[in-house]
């Protein structure tokens, strides 16, 4: 689904312009990218939790050369479902 079809399919079910369910859906991807930033965790019940990983420093190889490259530590974002998300993707509903 992109974010086009998901603002589509927002309005619809909540009686919104597409304007209007458009700002809501910008609002809440910033304010969990923003929290992500800040080095918080952003849990929605039911359907999953956002943290950030840190990724160590490592070596590695650039597969088309084979030279070594050093990768450098990174900070990643990390999704993990939620109980009710993963039951309802496979197929249990609620």
């Amino acid at each position: 689904m992109t974010k086009a079809e998901l603002v589509s399919k927002v309005s619809s079910r909540i009686k919104l312009s597409k304007k209007e369910a458009e700002v809501v859906i910008n609002a809440i991807t910033q304010s969990i990218s923003d929290s992500l930033a800040d080095g918080n965790k952003v849990e929605i019940r039911g359907f999953g939790s956002f943290r950030i990983r840190d990724r160590k420093a490592r070596t590695a190889r650039n597969p088309k050369s084979r030279a070594v490259v050093e990768v450098p530590a990174k900070r990643v974002p990390f999704f993990k479902a939620g109980n009710d998300l993963k039951r309802m993707v496979d197929g249990e509903g609620f």
